[in-house]
């Protein structure tokens, strides 16, 4: 199972090697003002790859602190007797 794994991950690198070696071409990117930048294809997809990431992460901070909020409100008071901070099984 480990060798598949491993198999695996050599695909995944490889078709994704394979993508940024067709993707060289030179693009030019516009930004407000008459602003613009050039640089390779694969750069440019793996910018706007790692920002929707950002972006798709600080829009779910605010559920994440309610649910961490929620959670912390329905958990039982610890009563002072055997009460531990380890977890179970430790």
């Amino acid at each position: 199972m480990k060798y598949l794994a491993w198999l695996l991950k050599a695909a995944i690198f490889f078709t994704l090697f394979a993508f940024a070696l067709n993707n060289q071409h030179v693009v030019t990117v516009h930004f407000f003002f008459g602003a613009h930048w050039n640089g390779p294809l694969v750069l440019v997809v793996l910018a706007v790859f790692a920002l929707g990431i950002g972006v798709g992460a600080l829009g779910m901070v605010p559920r994440w602190w309610k649910q961490r909020a929620v959670a912390r409100r329905s958990q039982p008071a610890a009563s002072a007797a055997g009460a531990s901070s380890e977890p179970h099984g430790i």
